[in-house]
């Protein structure tokens, strides 16, 4: 008896380890099954709605007064509505206190007020850093962190942002823009990381990575969504949401790569491009939502709409006769989560159209699976409410250093006549719009929308006029704005300070912007700022010209006139101390050009330019070329080897070269690797970029470095819009050197 009461024993200790250990093996896509089997149609419908935070407010935020939710507003969205998901902030940034109450009180009504307890999947849009915390720690923009051509910098920028959004409560962050700076005069430019798909599929995907991690679940983890897919970045006109024009060949060539090294580095949400390619709107498109991204790309997770962007298949873009038509177009092309963000008419739409039959509730299902599935991979249902330990690693000192590293190095210094660095000795007239402006080196996405609310900017950070003054102190400073970016103010009084100074820095560019208020209608910098330094520039001593702009205004005109040029771009919050620095020589300065900076309105040839496009008339004359930086010190490249003259198709080939630096000071290169294919079925541009590393280099000190080609950096879209690789002859190019090799293979060879 004893024996088998023992047995008996064991066996239920076995069956409860078992069952204990069943339970928590259950995967992700268990539970969703199992909580979607208890959902009814309109907690389905209800999950795939998204609204705005002035939904369930009672006040914004401005600078007389603090944003308020409202609970009755609240109840409403989440119990009647069954909301899966809030976003924004209305209108300015929060503080992290503020950001726990409001997702505390969210997640408080979705996890104890509704029958299935499903947290609100909350999201912001944290462009270069958690820009709607406030004091959050505030990067470069895309642009300028394209600059750095450093990876690791990159991948720090990911860490930090997450860690900051997670402290502030927020798992989802509509980042990283993939479209590319193709196109200088698209107000969005500067979110992009430049006009190179190699570029911007290496830097989108680190990012993407650091955000995640191995666990997005984790504490300091975040979900990303990659956007906006498709095309979105090359309106032919240059206005924001506009259309596109885009051979698929082309589109398949440069536009689809940068998501396909998002959707392989595992970004688990694709947000969808707001307007529209060849007259077909992406969000009714079933070929670029469902053939393209998911069939053909591989995309398994969520799909979600921009900004109102489906009610506008309706109302702006007039392919849907009706809202509910709209609706229907949307959710059938591929949509999952619709941001039609200030109303519940896509709930109420969706539903109707639902129960006539004219959605099948499998496509719901369907939808409802992704989006259940994000919550879980976020770890909403284990940790729903904000995690108040990080707020001790929030804005960390750590962190603001890794942001000055960041300025520093996104800084490009266009040209020098030998002026910089400046000696800390002089008297220095500072000039122009954007010298005592922080919203001017960062940009849109800052505490507001439009970044431009300069009171809201914390007061701790220093602007280029400031950081100046700390460096040769305020009493050799003599400071004029001399104009705004519109209109003059008083040039006279520039030039007369000019004349008591042995150097000017005169500072332009752009105020801050985002997104169609940033639309423009000639890319030449303003009139005024260009007067401002044409004035100046009669003054017999030199001028230092700092551009802090969003995208390449054009200064053709002036530029001859400058002893020295800094392309300052949106460097952050830190950008003003960097600025200077870069100024005085207090670092090296690394950074190169993303985009090509045109010369001329008409000449807006990118870098990778086909050999028909030059010619005894035409030529590639930028006025910096992309890839273009200088330095403080000098490099050296010599022994350029590949360790094969003649591969297969399975082969790898190892090129390495030998950069020293011959200079007086230490400094950082990047080392850029671009390949051409001498002849092809589709005419070969005349180099692209397949490689970059950046070493740091002592004076006199030289480094091996080393690039590994296979088949899929000779690959090109072919002209059955198949990506082909063909035998032939290549040359790789790095630095001012050159070697050929030749690709062996019977055929034409497909990596599809």
């Amino acid at each position: 008896m004893l024996n088998r009461a023992g047995n008996v024993i064991r066996l239920l200790v076995i069956l409860s380890i078992v069952l204990a250990t069943g339970l928590q093996a259950e995967t992700i896509d268990e539970k969703v099954e199992s909580l979607l089997s208890r959902m009814t149609l309109e907690e389905k419908v209800g999950q795939m709605n998204q609204v705005a935070i002035q939904v369930v407010s009672k006040t914004q935020g401005t600078t007389e007064q603090d944003h308020e939710l409202d609970l009755d507003k609240l109840r409403k969205a989440i119990v009647e509505y069954h909301v899966g998901s809030i976003l924004n902030v209305w209108d300015k940034a929060h503080t992290i206190e503020h950001w726990h109450e409001v997702i505390t009180a969210i997640q408080d009504v979705a996890v104890n007020e509704t029958r299935l307890g499903i947290p609100v999947i909350y999201g912001i849009d944290a462009i270069h850093g958690a820009n709607y915390t406030v004091g959050a720690t505030l990067f470069p923009q895309s642009i300028n962190m394209a600059a750095t051509w450093n990876r690791e910098l990159v991948r720090r920028e990911g860490e930090i942002t997450a860690l900051e959004m997670r402290a502030s409560g927020i798992p989802w962050n509509f980042n990283p823009v993939l479209g590319l700076g193709r196109h200088p005069a698209w107000p969005r430019f500067w979110e992009t990381y430049g006009e190179s798909e190699y570029l911007a599929s290496e830097m989108g995907a680190i990012y993407i990575a650091a955000q995640q991690g191995d666990d997005p679940s984790a504490p300091d983890k975040v979900g990303t969504c990659a956007k906006h897919y498709l095309g979105y970045s090359f309106p032919l006109s240059g206005k924001d949401r506009t259309p596109a024009w885009i051979p698929g060949r082309m589109l398949r060539e440069l536009f689809v790569p940068p998501f396909q090294a998002a959707i392989d580095a595992g970004a688990l949400t694709v947000m969808v491009n707001s307007s529209e390619i060849n007259g077909i709107p992406v969000h009714s498109s079933d070929y670029y939502l469902t053939e393209l991204l998911r069939e053909e790309m591989g995309f398994e997770g969520m799909i979600v709409s921009d900004w109102n962007d489906i009610k506008n298949l309706h109302t702006r873009e007039k392919v849907a006769p009706t809202q509910k038509e709209a609706v229907r177009m949307a959710v059938m092309a591929g949509v999952d989560m619709s941001m039609v963000p200030l109303d519940f008419s896509f709930y109420a739409h969706l539903l109707e159209l639902v129960k006539e039959g004219s959605v099948p509730e499998s496509r719901i299902d369907d939808a409802v699976r992704k989006i259940l599935k994000f919550n879980f991979q976020v770890g909403l249902d284990k940790h729903p409410y904000p995690n108040k330990e990080l707020v001790k690693q929030f804005a960390s000192e750590e962190s603001r250093r890794v942001n000055q590293q960041a300025a520093r190095e996104s800084l490009v210094l266009l040209k020098n006549e030998g002026i910089l660095p400046l000696s800390p000795d002089k008297t220095v007239c500072v000039a122009g719009p954007t010298a005592n402006s922080l919203s001017s080196l960062n940009g849109g996405w800052t505490t507001t929308w439009q970044g431009n609310e300069e009171s809201l900017y914390p007061n701790g950070k220093q602007t280029i006029l400031e950081a100046v003054q700390n460096k040769v102190g305020k009493e050799n400073i003599l400071y004029s704005r001399g104009v705004d970016f519109e209109k003059e103010i008083d040039i006279a009084d520039a030039v007369k300070k000019a004349k008591k100074a042995d150097v000017a820095i005169v500072a332009i560019g752009e105020p801050a912007y985002c997104e169609t208020p940033g639309n423009i209608d000639d890319l030449t910098m303003t009139q005024p700022q260009l007067e401002l330094v044409e004035a100046i520039s009669a003054v017999d001593i030199p001028i230092v010209l700092v551009l802090a702009e969003g995208r390449p205004r054009l200064i053709t005109s002036i530029a001859e006139k400058t002893a020295a040029i800094v392309f300052a771009g949106l460097p952050g919050l830190e950008g003003g101390p960097a600025v200077a620095d870069l100024i005085f020589g207090e670092f090296n300065p690394s950074g190169k050009l993303p985009f090509t900076y045109p010369r001329y309105p008409n000449d807006l040839m990118t870098y990778d330019y086909k050999l028909s496009e030059v010619s005894d008339i035409n030529a590639y004359d930028p006025l910096f070329p992309f890839g273009h930086g200088l330095s403080y010190t000098e490099y050296e490249y010599t022994n350029l080897t590949l360790n094969k003259e003649v591969i297969g198709k399975d082969d790898e080939l190892l090129v390495q070269v030998t950069v020293k630096n011959i200079g007086q000071r230490a400094g950082k290169e990047p080392v850029l690797l671009y390949l051409t294919d001498q002849f092809a079925s589709v005419t070969p541009s005349v180099h692209k970029l397949r490689g970059v590393t950046k070493v740091p280099l002592e004076p006199n000190q030289s480094t091996n470095v080393e690039f590994r080609l296979t088949a899929t950096d000779l690959s090109f879209v072919g002209r059955d819009n198949v990506r082909i690789v063909e035998p032939g002859e290549f040359t790789v190019h790095v630095g001012p050197l050159s070697q050929n090799f030749t690709l062996l293979a019977k055929d034409t060879f497909s990596l599809q």
